[in-house]
């Protein structure tokens, strides 16, 4: 009897600890967008975003732990406006010859229930480093029925201060300091 106990105890937190492991995803890169908004002079709104980007997600949503290492391509960016692309790719902006990638890295996910509420992590930008919280406005997995696999993403959010990373180009002209980022993520099961 004894014997039949401690079995039973050492099965069930072998299936306790293999229920809460992360699970690896990667980025898809046709359902993950980086976006940004900031006002032009106080009339309209430019908004422009970064097409190539690549990385992964460890999730596990028993023990509501996570992390995330996005790498994006600076030099993807897309305005739908070639001069502007070109002025934010200079050293009055992005400076992407010298910094041709921004990283975003967590390993801090904040749960409701089973939903990601929001990410906490590092984004290195311009070869600086700094925090950066990224607020969940929706956050769900799937199974995809044409990768026959889970899928797991959201709509992520936050404000940045881009003279905080060393961008303050047009702040004198009365360009405004915040910069709306606005993170759209899928990743596919591995």
């Amino acid at each position: 009897m004894k014997r039949t106990l401690i079995a039973a105890s050492v099965a069930l937190m072998t299936l306790g600890s293999a229920q809460a492991q992360a699970v690896s995803y990667s980025i898809d890169p046709t359902h993950t967008f980086a976006n940004f908004e900031i006002g032009h002079m106080g009339t309209s709104t430019l908004r422009g975003r970064f097409d190539k980007k690549e990385g992964t997600v460890q999730f596990d949503r028993a023990a509501r732990t996570g992390s995330v290492d996005i790498t994006i391509d600076i030099g993807s960016i897309n305005t739908g406006v070639e001069p502007l692309n070109t002025h934010l790719l200079s050293e009055d902006f992005f400076n992407a010859s010298k910094f041709p990638t921004a990283r975003f890295v967590s390993s801090q996910f904040n749960f409701s229930g089973d939903k990601v509420t929001d990410v906490t992590g590092w984004l290195t930008l311009l070869g600086k480093t700094l925090p950066v919280t990224l607020k969940a406005t929706q956050f769900n997995c799937y199974q995809n029925p044409m990768f026959k696999r889970e899928v797991c993403g959201g709509d992520f959010e936050t404000t940045l201060q881009r003279s905080q990373w060393g961008m303050g180009w047009g702040l004198n002209m009365g360009m405004p300091d915040t910069v709306r980022l606005l993170v759209q993520v899928e990743a596919v099961k591995q």
